[in-house]
């Protein structure tokens, strides 16, 4: 698959210079400008190159723990469910936890439920 490298990098642009980067709380559910990125990294989709992504833990205003999430149905330890996702089924991918700037976040989606965020954050320390 061709991936559309100088788009992307536009898009990035235009990111970094906003003024606004929204205000997030962990347990938010938002579609976040992942872009494209190289090898086997989640990438976004369509035009904005965007992702749901779960807010794991706020790191400070402008930075927090993200985990990306699929409507792949693939059952896997490292893609536990977080139930639905704009009518979709989704999960996260524990894989892909990563450190994001938070302007990259677009706009908010909704809450994950407590006790499934509980889950998640379990099995994402479950890594380190």
């Amino acid at each position: 698959m061709e991936k559309d490298f100088d788009r992307w990098n536009n898009t990035k642009k235009h990111l970094h210079a906003r003024k606004d980067a929204p205000f997030y709380h962990e347990r938010e559910i938002w579609w976040c400008s992942l872009g494209v990125n190289i090898g086997f990294e989640q990438d976004g989709s369509g035009e904005e190159h965007r992702r749901p992504a779960l807010i794991l833990k706020g790191l400070s205003r402008t930075t927090c723990f993200i985990v990306p999430l699929t409507a792949a149905p693939r059952n896997h330890p490292m893609r536990p469910s977080v139930g639905r996702v704009e009518d979709k089924e989704a999960r996260a991918l524990l894989s892909q936890i990563r450190v994001i700037d938070s302007r990259r976040l677009v706009s908010k989606i909704g809450y994950l439920n407590r006790s499934i965020f509980k889950q998640i954050r379990k099995a994402a320390k479950g890594l380190l």
